[in-house]
């Protein structure tokens, strides 16, 4: 469930970004698709405020799956990745909401496989296939423009 939630949080947040490059006038912003330097302490703030967190461009759940073959600390980038989300509330008032939010997420386990490397491929199996599941979103209908790797 982490993981579907994961993909949901992610995808709301570029749809929430996207929307509002887009009443701005930039039709042709794809929040997946921008490098994490270009993105604005100010647009960051003001998301955390509005949504309670905050997710960089290459943490997107779409950018991670689309890079899982080839990273080989995956493992290493989701727990980061998690605790990155999470961090983003801290000092807020969603701090609580957020707090502890993917720790029923052991990507270390060695349930997942005997070795980091096997552990990895059953993690990539796992992002693939939730991404692969039809919800619905825009950022899946147009999956094109929605990641970048």
């Amino acid at each position: 469930m982490g993981f579907l939630f994961y993909r949901f949080i992610s995808e709301d947040l570029t749809n929430y970004l996207n929307n509002e490059e887009a009443k701005a006038g930039n039709h042709d912003f794809n929040y997946a698709a921008i490098n994490d330097e270009d993105v604005d302490d100010n647009v960051r703030q003001i998301t955390i405020e509005d949504k309670g967190y905050f997710i960089y461009p290459s943490e997107l759940f779409c950018n991670v799956t689309a890079c899982a073959e080839t990273d080989y600390n995956l493992n290493e980038t989701l727990n980061r990745i998690f605790r990155d989300i999470e961090g983003s509330a801290i000092g807020t008032d969603s701090e609580s909401d957020m707090k502890g939010l993917f720790s029923d997420i052991d990507v270390n386990s060695p349930k997942l496989g005997a070795t980091v490397t096997k552990r990895n491929e059953l993690l990539t199996k796992i992002l693939q296939k939730i991404g692969a599941l039809n919800l619905l979103t825009s950022a899946m209908r147009h999956p094109a423009r929605a990641c970048a790797c």
